[in-house]
């Protein structure tokens, strides 16, 4: 569909926005960043997950008419934002590495001809000689850049591929370009100013504060255990499990399968038809876990997504804050291996030493967030620059955990790890602090030591407590290159020296674990015909498989709830429904309002 270029920008946005995506008004910071991109200005979008950002650009390029370039960094949501786009009626086309040569070579076609309105691509195709040279030749009126903070050396998940991008704007001088992200902090915003605007841009932050979403982080022990009993305490909920490896993905859903919950796995290595059958599954059906990688989220439209946990910790604080997402419940699991494990990923990485090192500075950050005592809310809020007061919905808010002085166990811990020769791990010097004849203190004499059995005072869960969080004070240095051995910092040093003081939390948290506030609730769900819902996620399942596409791209959680809700009679009413545009009230309109007034029906009946 294209908007004649006639009408004011403002009723040409509109007309768009409910003729052809179905909203009747824009989310907050959409309209402006669609007036700075009509008037052809550069745009730098900074919006959280399930902001609307891809209607930030798609609206506008039905506006402006002729080609909107889109580059994404993954195929599955390349694909998906095109199969929605088509259903909507908007002439779409991707040209990928998972598409054979024809289906290339036919939708290039289409769009040298004229006929594709959005060209979704990634940025290593798109930047080659031969791709640029024959887009120069169309009539190109935007470029979209997604998950933007890829081309920033100083962002958490920088990608080569994406440097090149920062030639666009001398490939294509007259042509707005708008970059978006969810999740960029502010030398990560200035420097996707500098490499892909040269500073001239106008950049749009929302907020980053969710207030509604229930922080919490937990020692990690035994995770399985600890995961079962978390999804136990929110039975019938729908929830994500992130995961570090495909391997435990597989595991931790089998092991949830085996303890009577619907759990389904979703990672890159699986068969495009699996990933697609159990996300289909996970939009369609309730109760349903997604034990995941990273490679799941981006895209998804779910509204009741009770909570999402993290057996592992993830790369950054940006990470976090992405993943979490649309749960009304984030819970993480912490531990000293994960810190080794991610200190591992940096430095294996490909990747000047100054990234390294700022790397490493961001995950120190995202530790000192695991272990804090404060409200976690104004320490997530103030390293993306907002400040806020106690938030009365985390761990740290809600169940005050005590404090003690730990200068003495501190000093009891720097002894062990100097007289063991500052290069064993935790679970080792713990081993001799309270006396445990191990094959492994044996060997080494460790047992003959004055530190051997001097914390007997405490179990062993204290004092790995205490070491993590000697650890994200900076009283001890972690060897992520080696066996993830302890060293003693200045700071230890100082302590020891009575220079220094060190007060700790105590792990006591079990008397408001489990607490399920009202928010946790699936928004907009409380007093819905459930029946009647679920019947028209039937049909939204069928239709899907029949056009071989995720369900959410026929229709969002959110529409559906709201059909619902206004049980709609004729093709009038399903029109005011919202997320139903023009297209799909033609192609699903008689459909879904005969799966109603069956329902009704039947229930009248």
């Amino acid at each position: 569909m294209q908007v004649a270029a006639s009408f004011p920008a403002e009723d040409s946005k509109r007309r768009v926005l409910k003729d052809v995506f179905g909203f009747d008004d824009f989310r907050p910071g959409q309209a402006p960043v669609m007036e700075a991109l009509l008037a052809r200005r550069h745009v730098l979008a900074v919006m959280p997950t399930g902001a609307g950002k891809s209607l930030c650009y798609q609206v506008p390029a039905l506006v402006l008419g002729g080609l909107t370039i889109v580059v994404s960094p993954l195929v599955a949501l390349m694909q998906d934002q095109v199969a929605a786009l088509r259903l909507a009626g908007v002439a779409a086309d991707t040209i990928n590495s998972s598409l054979d040569r024809d289906a290339n070579v036919a939708a290039w076609r289409r769009v040298a001809a004229g006929q594709t309105r959005l060209l979704y691509l990634a940025p290593e195709r798109l930047m080659t000689v031969r791709m640029l040279e024959a887009l120069t030749k169309l009539d190109v009126r935007l470029i979209a850049i997604d998950e933007a903070h890829c081309i920033s050396q100083w962002g958490p998940a920088f990608r080569r591929e994406y440097e090149e991008l920062s030639r666009l704007r001398d490939v294509f001088p007259k042509v707005p370009i708008i970059a978006l992200t969810a999740t960029a902090d502010e030398t990560t915003r200035t420097d996707i100013a500098a490499q892909l605007f040269d500073g001239r841009v106008d950049t749009v932050v929302l907020g980053f504060d969710r207030p509604n979403i229930k922080l919490s982080i937990e020692p990690k022990q035994d995770s399985k255990r600890q995961l079962l009993g978390f999804v136990q305490r929110h039975a019938g909920r729908s929830g994500i499990v992130y995961c570090l490896s495909r391997k435990k993905t597989e595991e931790m859903a089998a092991f949830l399968e085996r303890n009577g919950v619907r759990a389904l796995a979703y990672h890159a290595g699986m068969s495009k038809d699996a990933r697609e059958a159990n996300q289909n599954a996970f939009m369609t059906l309730s109760g349903v876990v997604m034990v995941a990688t990273i490679a799941f989220g981006m895209g998804i439209d779910k509204p009741d997504v009770a909570y999402v946990f993290h057996t592992d910790l993830p790369g950054s604080q940006e990470a976090y804050y992405q993943e979490i997402g649309r749960a009304a419940e984030a819970h993480m699991l912490f531990g000293l291996g994960d810190i080794r494990m991610r200190r591992l990923f940096i430095e294996d990485e490909d990747a000047p030493a100054e990234h390294k090192r700022r790397a490493h500075g961001r995950l120190d950050t995202l530790i000192g967030y695991c272990e804090t005592t404060q409200c976690r809310r104004q320490i997530l809020l103030g390293y993306f620059g907002e400040s806020a007061s106690h938030c009365g919905n985390c761990d740290n808010c809600l169940d005050q955990a005590p404090h003690a002085d730990g200068e003495a166990e501190a000093r009891i811990i720097l002894a062990a790890i100097t007289q063991t020769g500052e290069r064993f791990g935790a679970a080792h010097v713990v081993d001799v602090l309270l006396g445990h004849e191990t094959e492994k203190v044996l060997d080494r004499n460790h047992h003959r030591l004055a530190s051997f059995g001097t914390g007997v005072a405490h179990k062993k869960n204290v004092w790995l407590s205490l070491v993590r969080q000697l650890v994200a004070g900076g009283f001890l240095i972690l060897d992520s290159v080696g066996h993830g051995g302890l060293a003693i910092a200045e700071k230890g040093r100082a302590l020891a020296r009575g220079e220094a003081s060190f007060r700790y939390r105590l792990d006591a948290r079990q008397s408001s674990r489990g607490k399920i506030r009202p928010a946790d609730t699936a928004a907009g769900t409380e007093g819905l015909d459930s029946a009647l819902l679920a019947a028209l996620k039937a049909v939204r399942l069928r239709l899907a498989r029949e056009r071989q596409v995720p369900a959410f791209v026929i229709f969002s959680d959110r529409t559906l709830i709201d059909m619902a809700e206004r049980c709609p009679r004729d093709l009038d009413t399903f029109a005011a429904v919202n997320g139903v545009g023009a297209a799909k009230l033609k192609d699903f309109g008689e459909i879904f309002l005969g799966a109603i007034a069956a329902h009704q029906s039947g229930v009248a009946g």
